[in-house]
């Protein structure tokens, strides 16, 4: 039997195949996402959109196997998640998937390196490795002359751009960002999409996007779009630019 993290054929990235995602809260089922299939390729730089409430989170964390839907299935690089065991779903993240925060989550006792050399630490990457590599990320990133700065010591643009390199400095399949600007001013957000975008062309690195800033789907190759929980044609489809 092969691992779950075997390599397969060329093909998508991530399929979404039927996904929906009830909630019961309370007396009150909501359904926050109904049968949404989508297909996405390597190297792309996407963007889910909507309005608060249309599903756009739920898919994104389901797409990163940090939810699993109620019904349907994700396959990512041909291999299905669906029956993957808890442990084995967050090795999967841990080791193929980069995430990217509307609010940074990065942890505030712990220098600018620090923050990005976690993710190596929680899979066992031996020290000097994990310096060499969160060093080359920072540098990617814009950042080699702040390395010992802690968040407090660091602008909201620089803080993103702390947590965009702890997204890459594994190198993911994915890099998965919820709102990346929401709580940035229009400069700054322009700064980090310009990033975003230099790290997909130059780095091949695939980014998947949920927001409703209109300064972040202009960006995109392509906008899915999502009202109440089901999807709509997006612009590829329209062929809209």
């Amino acid at each position: 039997m092969f691992s779950v993290f075997e390599q397969t054929e060329e093909g998508f990235l991530v399929e979404a195949i039927s996904v929906s995602r009830t909630f019961i809260l309370g007396s009150h089922v909501h359904q926050a996402l109904q049968n949404v299939s989508l297909k996405l390729e390597r190297n792309a730089f996407t963007a889910i959109a909507g309005p608060s409430g249309s599903g756009k989170s739920t898919l994104l964390n389901i797409l990163g196997c940090l939810e699993r839907p109620t019904s349907g299935d994700v396959k990512v690089e041909g291999i299905s998640t669906r029956d993957m065991s808890v442990s084995e779903l967050a090795k999967f993240r841990a080791e193929k998937l980069g995430f990217i925060f509307q609010t940074f989550n990065l942890i505030p006792t712990l220098n600018a390196l620090e923050n990005v050399e976690y993710p190596l630490l929680l899979t066992g990457v031996h020290s000097k490795e994990r310096i060499e590599k969160a060093q080359e990320a920072l540098n990617k990133v814009g950042l080699e002359n702040f390395y010992k700065n802690r968040p407090s010591q660091l602008s909201g643009g620089q803080r993103q751009r702390v947590a965009i390199a702890r997204a890459i400095v594994k190198k993911p399949l994915l890099v998965l960002a919820d709102e990346p600007t929401a709580n940035l001013d229009q400069k700054t957000s322009c700064e980090i999409l310009d990033l975003m975008q230099e790290l997909n062309s130059q780095e091949q690195i695939t980014f998947l996007l949920s927001s409703h800033d209109p300064l972040v789907l202009k960006r995109t190759h392509r906008v899915i779009h999502l009202v109440d929980g089901k999807q709509t044609l997006d612009n590829e489809l329209l062929n809209v630019a």
